[in-house]
């Protein structure tokens, strides 16, 4: 959805008609195919955005966040990468029936994504300005000097100084936050409703990763625009997001908004992720290992690295979402949390002072959903 003016250089106008999320994934399984068993990446995430909303994802490598979010328009390769299960809606169209050439229309024009490597997203042998072209006629019936002037706008709009003169330059005359910062216009550049962002601070220093952080706030403010941030960095959850899904080995462990998650996290995951910040009386690091994603255990993922895990944790039957608290979008799929199960055991665990992750400001009552 989009606040803008009329302008008929704008490559895309939001088809959003009613009151269903922007990005609405359901049971979605994301499987990559080797010689012996298939590896399940994802198995079994769901979650939503809505627009103007920012949805983080956290979770350590290999937990899965990454390929949810490529699967969303099928960035993996396939094969060996493919999705035997579960349904993925962008306004209300689902995705996953979609041919390669309908989906190439929705990367770019309602979903975009921005990437954590600059230097290698950036093609080294054309210009800024013709990159940044080529997204918007990719796209947009416009000509080769409304690309430009268009390419200026956007420059200009992420803060690159004197726009106009640098669209000729070529990526290594670029500093690394300001190569972020074009591979931002390049997202924005065919006005999508959905952005995906993949990491995109984890290479700058602390100043520049505010910098960046500061811009797409200001930027979704603009546009009403969904994002789906993925990061390891619970400190960047904390500055960004409004809602967090917490993930493990292919799952979702814990979800519901920033403050509720980071306040009274439930899942002995979510607070063992806590617990591993500086200043929290951290432990610097989870003992144990992930499991093997070709064949992971019954029950919760979670359970052998888990210092509250019991019998029923082991079961065949994967955990279900129970409520946490009187908060009904705070969810996990800890067994503790079942009807008639006791949770104190978890919740009155050791654990530094309920609150933010740094920056501590991040996360602010009156703005979080």
């Amino acid at each position: 959805m989009s606040t803008r003016d009329d302008d008929t250089t704008d490559a895309h106008v939001s088809t959003r008609q009613d009151d269903r999320p922007l990005l609405e994934i359901s049971n979605l399984h994301t499987y990559f195919r080797t010689d012996s068993e298939d590896v399940r990446a994802v198995d079994g995430v769901s979650l939503s955005v809505e627009p103007g909303e920012t949805v983080a994802i956290v979770g350590e490598s290999g937990s899965g966040k990454t390929v949810t979010s490529e699967a969303i328009t099928r960035l993996f390769k396939s094969p060996p990468g493919y999705i035997p299960e579960g349904s993925i809606r962008i306004n209300g169209r689902e995705i996953t029936e979609l041919s390669d050439d309908e989906l190439r229309q929705v990367r770019g024009a309602e979903v975009s994504h921005i990437f954590q490597n600059p230097q290698g997203a950036l093609n080294p042998v054309y210009t800024i300005g013709w990159q940044i072209r080529e997204a918007i006629q990719l796209h947009a019936d416009v000509t080769k000097s409304e690309a430009r002037e268009r390419a200026v706008e956007l420059l200009t709009q992420v803060g690159i100084p004197e726009a106009s003169s640098r669209l000729d330059d070529y990526p290594h005359e670029f500093s690394g936050g300001m190569k972020q910062r074009v591979l931002i216009a390049i997202a924005l550049a065919c006005e999508p409703d959905l952005l995906i962002a993949d990491e995109p601070t984890t290479a700058l220093d602390v100043t520049i990763q505010a910098q960046i952080l500061k811009l797409l706030k200001e930027l979704q403010e603009q546009r009403d625009m969904g994002m789906l941030f993925i990061t390891h960095d619970l400190g960047v959850v904390a500055e960004i997001a409004d809602r967090v899904a917490v993930m493990y080995a292919g799952k979702i462990m814990e979800k519901g908004s920033v403050v509720d998650v980071f306040e009274t996290p439930a899942h002995p995951y979510t607070r063992a992720l806590l617990d591993c910040l500086p200043g929290r009386g951290g432990i610097g690091g989870i003992p144990g290992d992930l499991p093997d994603p070709r064949s992971p255990p019954p029950g919760c993922r979670f359970a052998d690295r888990c210092p509250h895990a019991i019998d029923a944790c082991r079961t065949d039957e994967q955990p279900r979402m129970h409520q946490v608290g009187d908060a009904p979008d705070h969810t996990t799929s800890c067994v503790h949390f079942e009807p008639g199960r006791d949770s104190s055991t978890v919740l009155n665990a050791d654990l530094e002072p309920a609150g933010s992750p740094s920056p501590s400001d991040g996360v602010e009552r009156g703005d979080r959903r």
